[in-house]
């Protein structure tokens, strides 16, 4: 047992306590971004197959309007985020690849860009195959950064049973506010998400985890739960990862998840608290997701805020209204330990984007790397007590296949936790990243 535990802090072993960097943007509500000039919509926005385009260049579509179906169980409709005309389908910028498929529409300025709604939806009188077939026409995906379908994270295999949905508040990386901000001004539309993900699953109870440096969040959340007490709010440490899909079940009810495995494995099922807050705003009125609430925020930046931000606006036109300032900057689509590294301001941002974040020179200076020390420090921040230091040790020699069979690499979910702590300044995450890609590149070539 943690020893926090015996105090009534709920938490796990290990982890970290960086800087959290929230204070410029936690007490700013949610605003809208403009609508950009043009969207780029790339047709791979979630874990599967790419969406199928179904709209042509030169047609013009509604914001809203579905112009890509889901290709197979393992994919997600794509919807227009604004109205206009389509004037380009194919390869185009990405966070995900250098250049993937994409629906490239500009924005008419005529339009009120008024979202289209379909008929409203009786989520009680529905049945759990007809709901999850809803979530999927939705479009969603994990928005904590996953980018999951969230249809087939509701589809619990056969044998299993699901008791409790775990609902991740924590947003523990630095800087990022956004779901903060959306816990405390959306409360109906998550408790509604949070029906529907307790209808989907099966799961009789819900449980809402929120970091401790968040409780405005408590006072407004707990008077609207229902009495039953079906869904309750539980403080954790704050700590990082505690955002982590297994540090927050063994924060919660002390359960682990096991090694390989999945919640639903062990009776619970995860998900973002944005993913069910806009499932619960679209789904009812059989929506398509075509924004989502973006922390713009770091250095350089006469703006920073929470926006409400068009899926598939170009960071060029973000970091415009946001007023960049700098030159020698470092542009990273997520928080600063798990985040996507960009140099391109054509890269839009797409479903799984919580952050726009900028770093000055300052905090992108490159340390010179030295031999590693033995110090153990990378072994005690690991969530997962893994030994990263034998680790880098190994990936330095390409022994890439022992790192898995032997030492548990594909168990790390690459939060940096090791390389934040290491003197040395050894990429470790990095060198697990290589080394994950050679194992993967090996097995598809089958030797």
């Amino acid at each position: 047992m943690h020893w926090l535990r015996l105090f009534g802090i709920k938490t796990f072993p290990h982890g970290i306590h960086p800087a959290e960097y929230k204070q410029q943007t936690s007490a700013k509500s949610t605003r809208r971004l403009p609508f950009p000039p043009e969207v780029i919509l790339p047709l791979s926005q979630h874990i599967g197959k790419p969406s199928l385009p179904i709209v042509r260049k030169g047609q013009y579509v509604e914001r809203g309007e579905l112009i890509a179906t889901a290709d197979g169980h393992l994919s997600v409709p794509l919807h227009a985020s604004v109205a206009g005309t389509v004037t380009d389908v194919g390869l185009m910028p990405s966070p995900l690849q250098t250049k993937a498929p994409a629906i490239v529409i500009k924005t008419s300025p005529d339009s009120g860009q008024v979202p289209l709604m379909g008929p409203k939806r009786d989520i009680d009188a529905m049945s759990r195959e007809d709901l999850i077939a809803a979530v999927k026409e939705t479009g969603m995906v994990g928005l904590g950064g996953a980018e999951f379908p969230t249809h087939a994270k509701m589809l619990i295999p056969e044998g299993y049973r699901v008791h409790t949905v775990i609902v991740n508040g924590c947003e523990c990386e630095p800087f990022i506010t956004a779901d903060h901000r959306v816990m405390l001004e959306r409360v109906q539309h998550l408790l509604l998400g949070i029906r529907i993900a307790m209808k989907c699953t099966g799961a009789p109870r819900a449980i809402i985890g929120v970091e401790d440096n968040k409780r405005n969040v408590v006072e407004t959340i707990r008077p609207a739960l229902p009495n039953d007490g079906s869904i309750t709010l539980e403080l954790v440490a704050t700590k990082y990862p505690q955002g982590a899909e297994k540090m927050l079940v063994k924060s919660l009810l002390d359960v682990e998840i096991p090694s390989g495995g999945y919640p639903y494995m062990v009776g619970i099922c995860v998900f973002n608290i944005t993913t069910l807050t806009e499932l619960g705003a679209l789904l009812p009125n059989s929506q398509g997701m075509i924004e989502r609430t973006v922390t713009i925020t770091g250095d350089d930046l006469q703006k920073v805020g929470n926006f409400r931000v068009p899926i598939g606006a170009p960071l060029r036109h973000v970091l415009e209204f946001a007023g960049l300032t700098g030159d020698h900057i470092e542009l990273v689509l997520g928080g600063p330990m798990m985040g996507l590294p960009t140099a391109s301001l054509d890269t839009p941002v797409i479903k799984g984007i919580g952050s726009v974040l900028v770093l000055d020179q300052r905090a992108t200076r490159r340390s010179e790397i030295y031999p590693c020390i033995k110090c153990a420090r990378c072994v005690q921040a690991c969530p997962l007590s893994l030994n990263p230091s034998l680790l880098g040790q190994l990936a330095a020699k390409h022994q890439y296949e022992l790192m898995a069979s032997r030492y548990h690499l594909n168990d790390c979910f690459e939060c940096g936790s090791c390389t934040y702590v290491c003197p040395a300044n050894i990429p470790l995450v990095q060198y697990f990243r290589i080394a994950k890609a050679m194992n993967r590149k090996k097995h598809a070539h089958g030797s």
